[in-house]
């Protein structure tokens, strides 16, 4: 019996800008993690194109094991229906190992390749997540609200009433349990999300906005509600129009 494969969960960066420039890559995705992603002849991502850019980059430190047009690189995403996942683990069934590579950030955390791993956990496929910058966890860290307990919510409602309702929610919840809640936005709407927080939270409410993470342009910023509502009146608003935000908040 062939002897399966193992799925490594490749990490990518959060942006372009300095993560570009190869002397200063190794500070976020270790060098391990560059040497594995440049050995693999099968992948599976968001995007075929922007996949072999970045394995294109990588090649600059890292010598491709196989000619580019060589790798195989299957496209997993919104679209991808569930039947269809079956036959990206193939590979991995013929023994061949395959790098789970998402378009930023880790694989499997708020992206859909978690349905794959989900599947080749049933199938006895080894699982193997690599290192690297997770914009959650790096935001959490930042905030200086509480890693202890804290839970992540995605997308809310782009309905402003029903964003409304479930904000409020989401505080009640924080004050009760004395929980950080960790939400995302579609970086054209950060700035509808930031005033939804601060007009809907409570004014003594703790609020991060952290952008940009890892990038030159980083900002991390923690405020009470009041002081971000007070800055949003004043047209002081931070600086994340279409830039990658996480947004934190903390019930006092």
């Amino acid at each position: 019996m062939t002897k399966t494969g193992t799925l490594f969960l490749i990490p990518n960066t959060l942006g372009q800008c300095e993560t570009q420039q190869t002397s200063l890559l190794s500070n976020i995705i270790p060098d391990a993690v560059q040497q594995m992603s440049s050995q693999l002849g099968y992948l599976v991502a968001e995007n075929a194109k922007t996949t072999r850019a970045y394995l294109k980059f990588l090649a600059q430190q890292h010598p491709l094991r196989l000619a580019m047009q060589e790798i195989q690189i299957q496209e997993l995403n919104v679209n991808t229906p569930a039947q269809a996942l079956e036959g990206l683990l193939q590979p991995l069934l013929q023994g061949h190992d395959v790098g789970l590579i998402s378009e930023a950030g880790v694989p499997a955390v708020a992206d859909p390749g978690a349905n794959l791993v989900r599947l080749a956990h049933s199938k006895g496929i080894a699982v193997r997540p690599l290192v690297g910058p997770s914009s959650l966890l790096l935001a959490l860290m930042g905030s200086g609200l509480n890693g202890q307990s804290f839970a992540f919510h995605g997308y809310l409602p782009t309905d402003a009433a029903l964003r409304a309702k479930r904000i409020k929610e989401l505080e009640d919840r924080s004050r009760k349990e004395k929980q950080t809640q960790l939400l995302i936005e579609t970086p054209y709407r950060n700035a509808a999300m930031l005033e939804a927080l601060a007009t809907q939270c409570q004014p003594s409410t703790l609020i991060c906005v952290a952008t940009d993470l890892t990038l030159a342009s980083e900002s991390i910023r923690t405020l009470s509600a009041a002081e971000w509502k007070k800055k949003l009146t004043t047209n002081q608003a931070p600086d994340f129009h279409k830039k990658p935000t996480v947004f934190l908040f903390l019930a006092a």
